[in-house]
């Protein structure tokens, strides 16, 4: 039976056949993002044949919640069993925004692209046993979807981060209809200037980003300003290179015009010295660029470790210095191993 998320493209043509108005299609796709409906039953402005036959061809949920994760500053995680069996996670991060009432709260769902990851960067849980597969477009949506059920009716996702499980650009044919759908307005209308995709750096795929939807945000993963470190923490680097990457983040924003973000997982005595935060200084050359400072959050069974506060401040202080635009990521879902680079297939840890 056909995930009802991955027909969405030839559903007007399955309304067609069966003496169907194309509209419906919009309106089922309202019941699923906008309606929280969670079954065909529940979609009650649609004609009860229409139900019927549409229970029978589609499953709304291909998923099941193998467990979920809570903690105290808000964050939630799930992990998902897929229909093969293999598992996912994904995470709602609430942020309170200014005034009593937390008017302009941020409601942001980090969501993965593949299961398991093949890029090798060795300080991250996702990547420990590779690269089973690519997620289907019905399958991200899926993971949107689950989240925002975790919100009250009253509240609403603000913003989606592919910074899950996976390489975003290695699924680009099944991540880029996903986003479509999560930016309908008929649907959850999310504005494409709050969805931001993770990468740690493809040129080949960021220009085709660049070609085909240069709207999205961009965090390239550098981890390094050099190539034998980088290629050290990143390994797909070393057929990579990071002049390349630097070369396609440039294209990227003189076709989509967003600002770049460049994101660098800070290891203790490893990344975080301060000729390390030089180096970033001059490999950035001056671009009108943010560089998200993420303080490497520990993962069982690996050796790496935090940095010292005042390694972390040494390095902060001379990328502002320079004059670098700096962002400390803030360490949210820690405690339920549900922070950057934190995510894995199978459960740890405590519920």
């Amino acid at each position: 039976m056909e995930h009802i998320l991955d027909a969405a493209s030839t559903l007007p043509e399955w309304l067609a056949s069966r003496g169907q108005p194309a509209w419906r299609a919009k309106a089922i796709r309202r019941w699923l993002h906008a309606g929280r409906a969670e079954t065909y039953a529940a979609m009650t402005d649609l004609p009860k044949g229409l139900r019927d036959a549409l229970e029978a061809e589609f499953r709304i949920w291909t998923t099941s919640i193998a467990r979920h994760t809570r903690a105290d500053d808000g964050t939630e995680k799930l992990l998902l069993e897929l229909h093969d069996g293999q598992r996912i996670e994904c995470v709602l991060l609430r942020e309170q925004g200014p005034g009593a009432e937390g008017a302009g709260a941020r409601r942001t769902v980090c969501i993965s692209s593949q299961v398991g990851c093949a890029m090798g960067c060795v300080f991250c849980a996702s990547g420990l046993d590779g690269v089973v597969r690519n997620l289907t477009t019905g399958e991200i949506v899926e993971q949107v979807l689950r989240l925002q059920a975790l919100l009250p009716a009253d509240e609403r996702l603000s913003h989606i981060v592919v910074m899950g499980m996976g390489e975003p650009l290695a699924n680009l044919d099944r991540l880029l209809p996903a986003l479509a759908a999560t930016r309908d307005p008929h649907g959850l209308g999310i504005s494409q200037r709050r969805i931001t995709i993770s990468t740690v750096g493809l040129p080949p795929a960021i220009d085709r980003l660049a070609a085909e939807d240069p709207g999205y945000n961009l965090a390239v993963s550098l981890h390094a300003a050099d190539d034998a470190l980088r290629t050290q923490l990143v390994p797909v680097n070393k057929a990579i290179g990071l002049a390349d990457v630097m070369a396609a983040a440039d294209r990227y924003w003189e076709a989509s015009g967003r600002r770049l973000t460049f994101e660098y997982v800070l290891l203790g005595r490893l990344n975080d010295q301060p000729e390390h935060a030089r180096s970033l200084v001059a490999l950035l050359g001056g671009r009108a660029a943010l560089v998200n400072v993420i303080p490497y959050n520990s993962v069982a069974g690996l050796p790496y470790e935090e940095p010292t506060p005042a390694d972390r401040e040494r390095f902060l202080d001379i990328l502002r210095s320079a004059g670098v635009n700096v962002h400390v990521r803030r360490r949210k879902g820690a405690r339920i191993d549900a922070a950057c680079g934190q995510l894995r297939r199978l459960a740890v840890g405590p519920t």
